[in-house]
């Protein structure tokens, strides 16, 4: 019992191992790719991001300009980012925030007013 003593006395005067998250969040790592996000204004919608997504979680409607992901299904692997034409994917690089319930992220292109 005594052999453990110095490892009972070292775990009461250090840094706690744990963190109290949500209060405390870690600040992400250098390069993480985080959460996938669109400029809409500046995509053409393809559809290569949809064609090229291996978790198959991208929607394009080329129709009505709507983007949609589920979050929860892409693995963000980055393969739409590398093949969008128009480079308006990309990764936010912080880490999207806890959710009570699942929900797809959409994004529609808005109709652009001509002036007469």
């Amino acid at each position: 019992m005594l052999h453990m003593t110095p490892t009972i006395l070292k775990n009461f005067f250090s840094k706690s191992a744990t963190r109290l998250y949500p209060v405390k969040k870690r600040e992400p790592f250098d390069n993480v790719r985080g959460e996938l996000d669109i400029r809409i204004e500046d995509c053409i919608f393809c559809s290569s991001c949809r064609i090229k997504c291996p978790a198959a979680c991208i929607e394009v409607d080329k129709k009505n300009k709507i983007w949609q992901i589920d979050p929860y299904i892409c693995v963000y692997c980055g393969i739409c980012v590398d093949h969008c034409p128009t480079k308006c994917l990309y990764f936010k690089g912080d880490y999207r925030a806890p959710v009570a319930e699942k929900a797809m992220k959409i994004e529609q292109k808005r109709e652009e007013t001509q002036s007469k």
